[in-house]
């Protein structure tokens, strides 16, 4: 296989393969209204693809409280069990791409900030034998920017990061692919995403292909190897 080949395909999954970040406004909208507040918008935003702590922490300094993050971050995950016992929403063309890489064998990875327990209700939605690998953010030294998620995923699958085609949904996320050294698709879902090295922006991944994943990892290995 030449060193450029796509080895695996890293996903994140709120935002990227499934619609949750809609599922998360709500629980986070309620955690504000319990504290006392309302959640703002730019808030809100600073939050996409944080892991739990990091939000809480964003929550309470958006709405000018000194709460207790433990009893909050109790409270968001309690309310998160209850929204993701159901069915969750797919993002566009999420499902068909999952199924081209199982079609390729393609190894596959799902790597995201979400706690294990949460992302275990999520995997009922998803197919947990879709992916060969599942990293979530309570169980690495450092979450999403840094990247020891991508890596830790990458390794436990047997592949070079340098030929792991991550997909993504926020700036947080990417910035964690890109220092794990993969190649980056973006598709925006709450937050805007401006154009940068080592990255691909789509709209949405209807009509994303394994050769589109292929390519992606060959330029970023010809932009590493330059």
């Amino acid at each position: 296989m030449p060193e450029a080949a796509l080895g695996a395909v890293l996903f994140d999954m709120d935002g990227t393969l499934l619609d949750t970040e809609k599922v998360w406004d709500v629980a986070l909208d309620d955690l504000a209204e319990w504290l006392g507040g309302e959640l703002s918008h730019g808030g809100r935003a600073r939050m996409v693809g944080t892991p739990l702590g990091r939000s809480v922490a964003i929550l309470h300094d958006d709405l000018g409280v000194d709460a207790d993050a433990e009893a909050s971050g109790a409270y968001l995950l309690a309310r998160m069990e209850e929204l993701f016992s159901e069915p969750l929403p797919w993002r566009p063309g999420a499902r068909e791409l999952l199924d081209a890489v199982a079609d390729a064998s393609v190894p596959a990875g799902l790597v995201t900030s979400t706690h294990r327990h949460l992302t275990e209700l999520a995997l009922r939605t998803l197919g947990a034998s879709r992916f060969g690998v599942v990293v979530c953010g309570d169980e690495v030294p450092a979450t999403k920017p840094a990247p020891d998620s991508y890596l830790i995923a990458a390794h436990r699958l047997g592949v070079d990061p340098g030929r792991c085609a991550a997909v993504e949904d926020s700036p947080v996320g990417l910035r964690a692919a890109l220092a794990a050294g993969c190649a980056v698709l973006v598709v925006p879902n709450d937050v805007a995403i401006e154009p940068q090295p080592g990255i691909e922006i789509r709209t949405s991944l209807v009509g994303v292909t394994i050769a589109d994943l292929e390519a992606l990892v060959g330029r970023r290995g010809a932009a590493v190897s330059t």
